[in-house]
């Protein structure tokens, strides 16, 4: 298993636009430092990442939104992991595809 860069817990939110969506709302602090990791690998104020919620692994990219970056969370991470609006998950990353 792989060692993850960065470690946290923060809370699932839904956004509603013309369809639901479903991120993690990653803290402040660890929104700064991802932001200092992913200097030349970010796109278009994206970050890809490698993330592990519980025993899911998966790939995506951070999404920046008011200073802070949002973790887009798939239905099929979102089943496999049990994982609920509201909820406050721990999540660990690494910045970068490997």
């Amino acid at each position: 298993m792989e060692v993850m860069d960065f470690e946290f817990a923060g809370p699932v939110v839904e956004w509603r636009g013309p369809a639901p969506y479903f991120f993690v709302a990653i803290p402040v602090e660890e929104s700064a430092d991802i932001k200092v990791a992913a200097r030349g690998v970010e796109y278009w104020g994206q970050v890809p990442v490698v993330v592990r919620i519980g025993d899911t692994d998966f790939t995506t990219a951070l999404f920046p939104k008011d200073g802070r970056y949002l973790l887009p969370l798939k239905g099929v991470v979102r089943r496999s992991a049990q994982i609920e609006v509201d909820e406050l998950v721990t999540v660990a990353l690494s910045v970068g595809r490997r």
